[in-house]
């Protein structure tokens, strides 16, 4: 029986229809955080973009607020 291996990147980067799913957020949402710069690092990979789990986790973190007065 052939074992399938899987992709180790696969658990590391995610799409953007991902990564919105990821943060709670809807993908157009993703692209406009892109041109404003003010979503998380990001990477092409050819003709995609692709998010690094650790720089969401990060970004998510560094977005973390106790009370509106905080932002």
């Amino acid at each position: 029986m052939e074992q399938k291996l899987e992709n180790p990147l696969q658990n590391i980067f995610l799409n953007t229809k991902e990564t919105a799913r990821y943060l709670g957020l809807r993908p157009n949402t993703m692209a406009k955080m892109r041109v404003y710069g003010t979503g998380p690092a990001y990477r092409k990979h050819g003709r995609y973009v692709m998010y690094h789990i650790d720089e969401l986790n990060q970004w998510s973190e560094d977005h973390k607020y106790r009370s509106t007065s905080d932002e």
